[in-house]
This record gives structure tokens, sequence and C-alpha cells, in this order.
């Protein structure tokens, strides 16, 4: 994407961005899909805690090594240069929450089972539009916002040291 306030502008600022989001997403998320799918429940959100590291690990690395990769090719096809910051953030998180969550609608399964088998695949459909929905509603309003939020304070405090320095 292009150069903006609210997004990472190098890569340690990349690595802070994605961490914001994939802390939130991973604490909101899977719960919310665990309790769609087994009940709202104490226990079953302390089973969840103790998956919960796991599955952040393999969000981020589904993130570096598949998502984001695949999005970036993807992403310049369908976007053009009258887009708008707001468009192209709308589009890349449909992109991205949907690769993110075709896949860990059977990996997340099969870790929160801690087996792997065919489960998943049997009941994809049904899972995985709940999953993307979930998920692309959090990224959308809770995530994605607090993330940029905080990249906007990062930009703006970088300013004001700069102008501080120069005087």
């Amino acid at each position: 994407m292009y150069k903006e306030d609210r997004l990472p502008q190098n890569p340690k600022e990349g690595i802070v961005f994605l961490l914001i989001i994939s802390i939130i997403s991973a604490n909101t998320i899977g719960p919310i899909i665990v309790g769609l799918e087994l009940g709202f429940s104490k226990e079953n959100y302390l089973e969840t805690l103790k998956i919960i590291p796991f599955l952040w690990i393999i969000v981020v690395l589904i993130v570096r090594l598949v998502a984001g990769p695949l999005v970036g090719k993807i992403l310049p096809k369908f976007v053009g240069p009258t887009d708008g910051f707001n468009a192209r953030v709308l589009l890349n998180t449909l992109l991205n929450v949907t690769v993110i969550s075709i896949l860990m609608t059977i990996i997340g399964a099969w870790v929160g089972t801690k087996q792997i088998s065919i489960e998943p695949f049997q009941n994809f459909f049904h899972s995985w539009f709940r999953n993307f929905g979930v998920a692309f509603w959090i990224e959308l309003l809770v995530a994605q916002p607090i993330a940029r939020l905080a990249m906007k304070k990062l930009h703006a405090k970088q300013r004001s040291r700069l102008v501080t320095e120069k005087l």
C-alpha cells in the first residue's frame, strides 16, 4: 500500500502492527468461534485459553508466509490509483481474512481437537462461513482500527520529536 500515517512505514512498525492485530484477533476470534461451536461457558473459554498461544503462532506464520504474499499479488489487480484509503483497507482486510479463515477453519480444528482428521473438511462450508463472518467483523471493527490508531499516534509522536529536535 502507499505511504499513510495509519499504516506501518518500515519493517519494525510492520511487526508492531502485526502484533497488535494478531493479539487482538487471537484473543477474540478464537473464543467466539469456540463459544459458537461448543457453547459459551467458563470451561470452554478456559480450554480455549490453553490453545490460543499455538493458534497465534500459526496465524502469524500464515499471515507472513501465505496470506501476505498472496494478497500482495492479488490486491493490485483490483485497486486503482484513484481508490481511497478506506477502499484499499477494506479489500485488503477482505482478502486477508478470506485466506486466513480458509486455512484456520481446518488447522484451528486440528489444533483445538489435538488430532488431524477429515472432520474439518466434512463440515468446512458450515464452519468456514461462520468463522469468516466472525473474523471479518472483528478485524474490520476492532483489531484493524486499534492497530491503525496506534500507528497514527506513533507517527504523530515521531513528528513531534523531530520538530523538537530541530528547535
